[in-house]
């Protein structure tokens, strides 16, 4: 996510040249690389590798290009999984930088504030009005990633302006709480039936023992989300969440973001670059670690669905190791221009987010009429899907790139 509220069409100056972009001075594009590679992983959804692993069933490769390619049914960790957590801490590594650029262009701090509120509240409607296209009304959950970030966005600014102590103080307390409130939370009793919750009861992913109070649509935040969720108009009464997402996850995932804010406020810092390679490697590995102990022990699972304290310490270790990838490559070794596909999505997130919401059944659907479905079997049928959707992937960049081009950001 970028700063600003509105689509900013800078057409002063002439376009710039396709092998490098418009970058501002102080900019670090290895975040822009980042993002666009985490947009890019969203936007590859359609070329759909579980269909042609069906297709070729049996084949490792295609196999593991699917399962990373989808989320875990609940405990553990894909590569598709790291999207959301990746986004948000991107969100917060920004946070900081934006402070500095506005407090430089003389903006007030109740300016400021205003504007990460009403940043917060686009977030929000923006995410619930995504959700609800194709509904029959307005879908009123808070489970996908803009509404997350949205719901925490307010907290997350305030906290940025406070001392680095205090944002790790109250890392650790979110940690800390969110755990503590699931781990009172009374177990369901001898007569649970799961099917009532939306969960099999043969489901292979209940998990036993003290772990139990993080199972599926049986835990805090579900109990939460039956009174939150019936608070807005639906068609029928809220009993679970398919997929056993919750709204409360903001509130780790608010941890999340402030992960990132430290991230960003140690970038701007007087660190020698590989000094702050260190810090992201160190910090990733002791979070990765840390995430993967407390699950394997059975005291907090590494979930994403509902985003347990494990997983944020987890899915923050990847975020750290992959901002040091990035950082090394292109900050420290001067290696950017292979990065520029990913750099022209990274500088329109929120343009890519919703031209994939927006746009892509329609680009499908006029590639099928205007080109018939046999042209995207040249491959043979197995690899229909992949070459179509890969046609859909193209067409999205090529829109993000005209965008580019023409300095057209949307922001919020």
């Amino acid at each position: 996510m970028q700063e600003a509220t509105q689509v900013s069409p800078a057409r002063t100056t002439a376009a710039a040249p396709a092998t490098a972009p418009p970058v501002r001075p102080g900019r670090v594009m290895a975040l822009d690389a980042y993002r666009g590679f985490v947009m890019l992983l969203m936007m590859g959804e359609v070329l759909e590798f579980g269909r042609v692993a069906e297709a070729k069933a049996g084949n490792p490769f295609w196999q593991f290009l699917a399962h990373n390619q989808s989320h875990v049914s609940w405990v553990g960790c894909s590569l598709h999984d790291l999207i959301q957590p990746s986004f948000s801490f991107l969100v917060g590594v920004a946070l900081p930088i934006s402070l500095a650029n506005r407090l430089a262009r003389g903006q007030s701090r109740w300016q400021m504030s205003l504007h990460a509120f009403w940043r917060a509240l686009v977030l929000i409607l923006l995410g619930v009005f995504l959700r609800s296209i194709g509904a029959p009304q307005t879908y009123w959950t808070f489970e996908d990633t803009l509404t997350q970030i949205g719901l925490g966005y307010g907290f997350l600014f305030l906290l940025a302006q406070t001392p680095v102590r205090v944002q790790w103080l109250t890392f650790g307390l979110i940690l800390a709480g969110y755990w503590l409130a699931f781990a009172l939370y009374p177990l369901p009793g001898a007569g649970f039936d799961p099917t009532a919750v939306g969960v099999p009861a043969d489901w292979p992913n209940w998990l036993h023992g003290f772990a139990a109070h993080w199972n599926k649509n049986c835990n805090f935040a579900w109990a939460a989300d039956t009174h939150i969720m019936n608070w807005f108009p639906r068609e029928k009464p809220f009993l679970f969440n398919d997929g056993g997402y919750s709204t409360l996850s903001f509130i780790p995932t608010l941890a999340t973001m402030l992960l990132g804010v430290t991230v960003g406020g140690m970038l701007r810092s007087d660190r020698t670059p590989w000094g702050k390679v260190q810090w992201l490697v160190i910090g990733g590995v002791i979070g990765l670690a840390a995430g993967w102990l407390l699950g394997q022990a059975g005291i907090c699972p590494v979930v994403k669905r509902i985003w347990t304290p494990s997983w944020v310490l987890f899915s923050g270790g990847w975020c750290l190791l992959l901002t040091a990838l990035f950082y090394s490559v292109m900050e420290i070794g001067q290696r950017k221009s292979w990065a520029f596909p990913l750099v022209v999505i990274g500088m329109n997130s929120i343009a890519a987010y919703c031209l994939d919401h927006l746009a892509g059944d329609f680009i499908s659907g006029s590639l099928t009429t205007n080109f018939g479905e046999r042209v995207f079997q040249v491959c043979g049928p197995a690899y229909y899907s992949l070459l179509h959707g890969g046609a859909v992937l193209l067409i999205y960049w090529l829109i993000l790139y005209w965008m580019y081009r023409q300095k057209i950001f949307l922001r919020i």
